[in-house]
């Protein structure tokens, strides 16, 4: 009976904190009962609770349920579905499928508005060394956009300190300059910020050495 409540209910709550706290309630539930009706929920056409299924399964985190995340789920056109889908499939994953979900997940780069683009970034980076032949190859999508943003996760993924809005203007740099052209705007502003130095700071070696001269000379 609770388990048919919660279930209807995380299908049409509006509020993302109470649709939490069902999720929660579903996980102190016995997962024998709990999954095959989660299981059914995959299929539904409301999205919401498709969404709310998978993240109800990324909190019981069974191993055994991997094999229900296809990928027409990692492909849903529901933005939020997709999202959570990524971050559900690299939670459940097997270690010898890591590669077929990474070339799946790249399919989706150049997707949505930024936070539908971090998600995806950050569902490749948490996958690993992995994902990098996946992401080379799309950085050379004839795309601009796909190309891009498989750049900056190969950014995050090889620094994960970076913020992504920094990776991702730089991905767009070196996608319309070229590698070589970017690289070279890159040295050329090194350059010019060396030759525009305030004053004070390139001639305090000299007046330093000046003042050495001094004091060697009072000192003879």
């Amino acid at each position: 009976m609770f388990l048919e409540t919660l279930v209807e209910r995380c299908a049409v709550e509006p509020d993302f904190f109470v649709r939490d706290m069902l999720s929660w309630a579903l996980t102190r539930l016995p997962p024998k009962m709990t999954l095959p009706r989660i299981r059914q929920e995959l299929d539904s056409e409301r999205s919401q609770a498709r969404g709310q299924a998978l993240h109800t399964l990324s909190k019981i985190g069974d191993k055994d349920t991997w094999a229900w995340i296809t990928r027409d789920m990692l492909r849903d056109a529901d933005d939020e579905v997709a999202r959570t889908a990524w971050r559900v499939a690299v939670l459940l994953v097997p270690e010898d499928e890591e590669k077929d979900l990474a070339d799946e997940l790249v399919l989706q780069l150049g997707r949505g508005d930024r936070e539908v683009q971090l998600s995806l970034s950050r569902a490749l980076v948490d996958l690993g060394d992995v994902t990098e032949p996946a992401l080379a190859r799309a950085a050379e999508s004839s795309d601009p956009a796909v190309a891009a943003h498989a750049r900056a996760t190969e950014l995050l993924r090889q620094n994960p300190e970076t913020g992504f809005d920094t990776a991702l203007d730089e991905a767009k740099r070196v996608v319309a300059l070229g590698p070589e052209r970017a690289a070279a705007v890159v040295a050329s502003a090194g350059t010019e910020t060396s030759e525009t130095a305030d004053p004070a700071e390139t001639t305090e070696p000299v007046e330093a050495a000046k003042a050495a001269e001094v004091s060697e000379s009072a000192g003879c």
